[in-house]
């Protein structure tokens, strides 16, 4: 798929305008996890009610990476047609739209199709927030990136807390899942004042950056593979952390206040990664240092899971920082928006088609086993692929360079 172009002619914002369309990027990272994250606490509350059966929960849960895969690659020609704040105001509207609609139905065909939606207006966020930033902030991408980052940790840190007492307080699961559509709405007001400033085509079609070029290149694999291995990782701690941790000697209740350190903890570091980026500098220092804390946090919950479950929670955390550090790259690796949004499609789309096998094969290893041990292993070994792509990540080249 061809990608976005760059936009010459876009005039330089204030700097009230660039607090603004800052705030607005913050505001729609928010939103781009709260559609798994709510629905993951209330999850036994809707199988039960829907009579949703173990198959379909184990589909809807793995819903989400397979959304952000296929419907990420479509948003090229989204943003190539109506612009990147166009894109943004459509995909929030996409977004709530599927947040109520999914807790107005009773069937569960439509329960799924309708989440996909709200899943779709989220996967085209993923994609368009790299070249918003290089956009916008070309001189304080490991800022701007680490702020979104942290905001997109935040929105699913916020909505697994509070998800639960708003439904309490508003008489069920429903009403508590679709007031999250009330975020989603008053995050387009400032998309909708930056509307006339948009970012459209401009070259020509000759000068497009097609994803078929990118895939000669050897940095673009290392980060569809950096990024899809720390996915996949993730999305296994989002389905089966709790579980392995309860079988293992830990309360339930523990469990899933520890799968909220895993969350919480990654905000501070995601933060910290413009100083630390900048101390750093083309050094594989980070991806060395997520790697290893990874493993070490997957090896301590193989060994020994109730002895200090706490422990290995803030090192599975502090690996998760990868997932921001290898976005701010994308950027800091190419030169054009038209390069970082090519590049962002491929290494989001193929990374979260390969974040898919996180999930389900960590059940599928478990089932076949009847232990955590080989899933653990696994993911161990997914650890070193983080380290070792990073280290790819680190060499002090520019995506278009890699081309020639």
């Amino acid at each position: 798929m061809e990608h976005v172009p760059d936009q010459p002619t876009t005039p330089a914002p204030s700097v009230g305008g660039r607090w603004l369309v800052g705030a607005a990027i913050v505001l729609l990272a928010l939103n781009l996890r709260v559609v798994v994250a709510s629905l993951g606490v209330v999850l036994p509350e809707v199988r039960h009610d829907l009579a949703m059966t173990p198959t379909t929960a184990g589909i809807l849960t793995t819903l989400p990476v397979l959304c952000f895969a296929l419907i990420g690659f479509s948003a090229g020609g989204l943003v190539r047609r109506f612009g990147l704040h166009h894109a943004c105001v459509a995909l929030l509207a996409v977004l709530a739209a599927g947040l109520v609609a999914r807790t107005l139905l009773d069937e569960t065909p439509l329960f799924l199709g309708t989440t996909a939606i709200a899943l779709a207006g989220a996967a085209v966020g993923n994609v368009i927030l790299p070249p918003l930033a290089k956009v916008h902030f070309p001189d304080r991408i490991p800022l701007i990136s680490a702020l979104y980052g942290a905001a997109i940790m935040g929105g699913a840190t916020i909505a697994s807390i509070t998800t639960v007492p708003i439904s309490e307080a508003l008489g069920g699961w429903r009403p508590g899942l679709a007031a999250w559509a009330l975020l989603a709405v008053v995050t387009i007001l400032p998309w909708l004042t930056l509307l006339r400033h948009d970012v459209h085509t401009g070259p020509a079609t000759a000068d497009r950056l097609p994803l078929r070029e990118i895939t000669r290149s050897p940095l673009a694999w290392a980060m569809v593979a950096c990024f899809g291995a720390q996915s996949a990782a993730a999305y296994a701690q989002f389905g089966w952390y709790p579980e392995i941790l309860t079988d293992g000697g830990v309360g339930e209740h523990q469990a899933g206040i520890l799968l909220g350190v895993i969350t919480g903890v990654g905000i501070p570091l995601t933060l910290a990664l413009p100083w630390l980026m900048a101390r750093t500098g083309d050094t594989p220092v980070l991806p060395v240092f997520f790697g290893v804390v990874s493993a070490a946090g997957w090896l301590g919950v193989l060994l020994a899971p109730a002895s200090l479950p706490v422990l290995w929670s803030v090192l599975l955390g502090l690996g998760g920082g990868a997932f921001t550090w290898v976005l701010a790259m994308i950027g800091k690796r190419t030169r054009t928006p038209a390069a970082t949004t090519a590049l962002s499609l491929l290494t989001q789309g193929l990374g979260y088609l390969l974040a898919g096998l996180g999930p389900f094969g960590v059940g599928a290893l478990h089932d076949a086993t009847g232990s955590w041990t080989a899933p653990l292993v696994a993911l161990i070994v997914s650890a070193g692929a983080i380290t070792a792509a990073g280290i790819v990540i680190s060499r002090p080249r520019m995506l278009e360079d890699t081309l020639r």
